[in-house]
């Protein structure tokens, strides 16, 4: 579909130059001769840009400007006339203009211009539904993306979300993989379907076909009744598998027929439905590691991950770490009808300084604890369970100083917890197999 422009000159020489050029330009043109014209299409679609004269026989291109702004908002204003002066041109872009030119126009400047006016449109059309994807998903509190990883991230969620190509988002235990989901589903055009979240690693083994793709009657010793199964449920929507690494290597087979058919089938039953899910599949592991030990199939890892995004540790991005904080604060703050204003400067410097191996799940847990530690109206050191090194103890030398702090926090952790691996994980925001990996990466006697 080509990108309607409007001209709106009383000159029809002009328009026909600005049709004749804009036209060789892939652009559809409309035009208009006075305000009367321009404005009789108003509630219709909007015009991408709108080229307007100064001086229409019936009104003042100054005194249109609010005019065309009510009904078209999102609509660039260029404004094209041989009576430029610096105080027009200053006026015009104080009312809401995008550019002022002056008559006679060089054509590649105007065409140029008008790719420049449609580029600004776009990005604040994306920047306004992003924001309101964020807001709506976050229940009117965003989420933190400071980080130029983040940022990345972000604009690649953007340009994917609006198809219906499958994504593997990878990362670490507690960076933020269900977070991205959302926005995914936030900014697609599913926005409005059903989003269903499931962690293949807490489903039984001998339940998790049931739970994808449904059951019948009698299926299996405790089936009372038939189940939709998961890929039902979604339909019309997304539908995230958390862990899929973790998931049966038979099931995994059964799952790639379903992503190839678009069609489920009950455990039991003879009927296939037609499903319309669209799939956001996640992982703490490394594909390619994944794939080698038998954990992942390499011919369902190519399906899945036609997108795939990359979340960095939030030691990786400590741009983050503040912002997630204050934000988390003033969440959890409001929660326990506390006033806490912030943090003092000696807490802030240690929260940018731990290593986070819990990521963003352990830094939410930390300030949680925190808001309900402290006792005045500035999170103090005191109120935090947190502690950094100065440097990498001797027997850790082969680690880099980031490494030593984050084995010297798991330590302290499983200290704490009397070597519970289980809460030590709870505690630190991470999955028991992640925490079990990091204690034999980093040789520690639990």
């Amino acid at each position: 579909m080509k990108t309607k422009l409007m001209v709106v000159d009383d000159d029809q020489n002009i328009q026909d130059v600005l049709r004749t050029l804009l036209e060789a330009e892939g652009y559809e043109v409309l035009s208009a001769g006075d305000a009367a014209q321009l404005q009789a299409p108003f509630g219709g679609p909007q015009p991408g840009v709108i080229l307007l004269d100064l001086q229409l026989p019936d009104a003042h291109g100054i005194d249109l400007l609010p005019a065309i702004k009510a009904p078209w908002p999102d609509s660039e204003v260029i404004i094209v006339t041989g009576n430029a002066t610096i105080d027009y041109a200053v006026e015009a872009i104080k009312c809401g203009a995008y550019d002022f030119i002056s008559k006679p126009f060089d054509s590649k400047r105007l065409t140029v211009t008008v790719k420049n006016a449609l580029e600004h449109k776009l990005l604040r059309d994306q920047t306004s539904s992003l924001r309101q994807a964020l807001a709506a998903m976050a229940g009117g509190a965003a989420p933190v993306f400071q980080s130029p990883a983040m940022k990345t991230v972000v604009r690649t969620v953007e340009r994917v979300a609006p198809s219906d190509v499958s994504i593997l988002i990878t990362g670490e235990s507690g960076v933020g993989k269900e977070i991205i989901t959302d926005l995914i589903h936030a900014l697609s055009p599913r926005a409005q379907g059903p989003l269903i979240k499931v962690n293949c690693a807490a489903l039984p083994h001998e339940l998790i076909e049931s739970e994808l793709f449904g059951s019948v009657k009698g299926a299996y010793t405790g089936a009372q009744a038939d189940r939709e199964g998961l890929f039902r449920q979604a339909d019309g929507g997304t539908l995230l598998l958390d862990e899929i690494s973790e998931m049966p290597i038979d099931t995994q087979s059964k799952l790639l027929r379903v992503l190839q058919e678009k069609e489920v089938r009950p455990v039991g039953g003879r009927t296939s439905y037609r499903v319309d899910t669209r799939l956001v599949a996640a992982t703490n592991r490394v594909p390619d590691d994944a794939i080698k030990i038998g954990k992942l199939r390499e011919d369902l890892f190519y399906r899945i991950s036609a997108i795939s995004i990359a979340i960095p540790p939030l030691r990786e991005r400590r741009e983050d770490v503040m912002p997630l904080a204050n934000s988390f604060l003033q969440r959890f703050a409001a929660q326990a009808n506390r006033t806490i204003t912030g943090f003092s400067p000696s807490a802030m410097d240690l929260l940018k300084k731990h290593p986070w191996p819990g990521n963003v799940r352990q830094l939410q847990n930390e300030v949680q604890r925190a808001v309900l530690m402290t006792d005045g109206s500035v999170v103090e050191v005191r109120d935090l369970s947190i502690s950094v090194p100065a440097s990498a103890p001797e027997d850790d030398a082969n680690l880099t100083l980031m490494e030593a702090m984050e084995r010297n926090t798991i330590v302290q952790m499983l200290r704490e917890t009397n070597g519970n691996k289980l809460e030590t994980a709870r505690r630190l925001g991470i999955g028991r197999q992640t925490l079990y990996n990091k204690i034999k990466a980093y040789n520690i006697q639990a």
